[in-house]
């Protein structure tokens, strides 16, 4: 994930406010955000990577617990 300079646009259909992130396009995958097509990195606006942290919270859960040592607690 990476800060993207003020000339970038949200790479989400129908969207064009400011991007502030960058993020493989294969990891919005597994969201109902439609990304123009045409590029490996899609950027996207605040709102936008907000939702995508919302929509993957699940996900990203489950991979954290999956690295986390079997003695730890939350």
């Amino acid at each position: 994930m990476v800060v993207v300079g003020k000339a970038e646009v949200c790479a989400i259909d129908g969207c064009g406010a400011e991007a502030v992130r960058s993020l493989s396009v294969q990891r919005l995958s597994g969201t109902s955000m439609k990304v123009r097509p045409g590029s490996k990195k899609a950027t996207l606006c605040r709102e936008h990577y907000k939702r995508f942290k919302k929509e993957t919270r699940g996900d990203r859960r489950l991979e954290q617990d999956r690295y986390r040592s079997p003695g730890a607690s939350r």
